[in-house]
Order: C-alpha cells, then structure tokens, then sequence
C-alpha cells in the first residue's frame, strides 16, 4: 500500500479498452502523464498499452476490473495503490446505452446502465476526491449530447447523460475553490463499439451523417485541452453544437416526436 504523499500521480481512466476511452489515455500519455487504464477486457487493454509504450511514451498501467461488481470502488483503490499511485485526474467514461422501447428491454439491463453511468461515476468521484484535491487534478467526465434532450427510445440512456452533465456542471463550481477542474465532455455519435452495444445502426440517416461525425481521437484531444483549462463543457462538432442549440429552442411537444422517430431508425 502508498499513501497519497508518496505515490506517483496518475490519470486514471475508465472504459479505456476502446473508442473514446482508449484515445484518452493516448492523450494523457502523450501529455506526460502516467496512466492508469481500467476496464473488463485485459488483454484490449495490454495491446493499446503496448502501442503506447511502443511510441515512446510511458507504458499506462492495466487494470482489469468490472465497475459493476460491488467491491469495484474499493478494488480499483487496493490496486491503484499497490502500483504506487494516486489519482491525479479521474476519467469517467465507463458507460454503455441500450435502444429500444423501455417496455420492450431487458429491465436487468437497464438497471445495470444506471449502476455503471451514474452510481458508479458518482462513487468513484467520491472515492478518489481526497487524491485529487490534494494533487490539485480534476475529473473529467464523459456525457453525451443526449444529456441536452429527452430521449424517447434510449430514454435511460438519455436520462442518465444528463444527470452526468448536471453532477458535473454542479461540482465544477464546487471544487474549482479547491484547485479541483471539473469538464464535462458531451460527444455526438462516435464510431466505436458503443453502437453494437447498443443495437444501434448506422445505416440510412446515420449513415449519411458519417462525414460529419468526429472522430474519437479528435474528442478525446478536445476532452483532454478542454479539462486542462478547466472548461465546464465540452462539445466537439458543429453539427453537434448546433444540434444542441435546436434542442433548447424546440418545444418539448415537438422535439419528442422527432427524436423518437429518429432513435427507431438507428435502431
């Protein structure tokens, strides 16, 4: 076991085992920082390790853990710990999302999209305070342009960006007096093993769309600069910020029919 003072800071980083995630943590690295890579498949995580290393940067530490286990908090500690670091910035992006009627989906795994995008984003931001605080870090957690919007046909999804966006928006004003940043990355579509997941498809609309989509590198780059400086949200894309705009200005009475139709033919 280390304790805070005598360990190496890190950015820990969660669902690092691809998309979003993975391009994170070659961020960080890339950046000088050391990196922590959490998820469930181990050996994606030693081959995107590799390739950093590979590159010339520090090799990230693997952990291979599932947040959804009940001890996962406690265990990503031990394990941080055991390596000889603390977290000096914490990357929420661990998360998945399920489309279909809520009727119609499975009620087990709409439960556990809850436990993974909110309960334990939210635990492991409390655990990992006391680091971060002293370290003088930050979190930056990984939302969604959904949490601007309600989303019939992906609505747990949807309802559980947004409560990413408003703990986030809410802590960065907290924390901010404490040297704590706190950023908010909320990306459009992303090609990346979230739409399998999901049972999403990118044919029709969303096929068309691909052209304007922006690649994950290119979040993550804006995710990492965005934390840095401490910007309270992160929206990479024109087409995603204008969609935003619509979002707001749209009457509910409106909006949901469009999205709804919309969420069907993805799906």
């Amino acid at each position: 076991m280390t304790d805070i003072a005598n360990a190496r800071p890190a950015a820990v980083i969660t669902g690092a085992s691809e998309g979003i995630g993975a391009e994170l943590a070659r961020v960080f690295a890339q950046n000088g920082h050391e990196v922590a890579m959490v998820a469930r498949r181990g050996e994606r995580l030693a081959a995107i390790a590799d390739d950093v290393a590979a590159k010339g940067y520090k090799r990230p530490t693997v952990i291979e853990l599932d947040l959804l286990a009940d001890d996962a908090t406690d265990t990503l500690a031990l394990r941080l710990a055991d390596a000889g670091l603390a977290p000096q910035y914490l990357v929420n992006n661990a998360g998945f999302g399920l489309i279909g009627h809520i009727a119609s989906l499975d009620q087990a795994e709409q439960l556990a999209m809850i436990d993974l995008n909110i309960r334990a984003l939210t635990a492991l931001t409390l655990r990992f305070l006391p680091s971060l605080t002293q370290t003088k870090g930050g979190v930056l957690n990984v939302a969604s342009v959904a949490s601007f919007m309600p989303g019939p046909g992906f609505a747990v999804y949807y309802a559980t960006k947004a409560f990413v966006r408003s703990f986030s928006e809410a802590i960065s004003y907290e924390l901010r007096p404490a040297g704590v940043k706190v950023s908010c990355l909320c990306p459009g579509p992303v090609l990346t093993g979230f739409q399998a997941r999901a049972g999403m498809s990118f044919e029709g609309l969303m096929g068309a769309m691909k052209p304007a989509l922006v690649p994950a590198e290119e979040v993550a780059r804006q995710g990492y600069e965005g934390l840095m400086v401490g910007k309270r949200v992160v929206v990479p894309g024109t087409m995603n910020k204008f969609m935003i705009w619509s979002a707001r200005l749209s009457p509910r009475a409106i909006l949901l029919p469009l999205l709804g139709a919309a969420q069907m033919r993805r799906a």
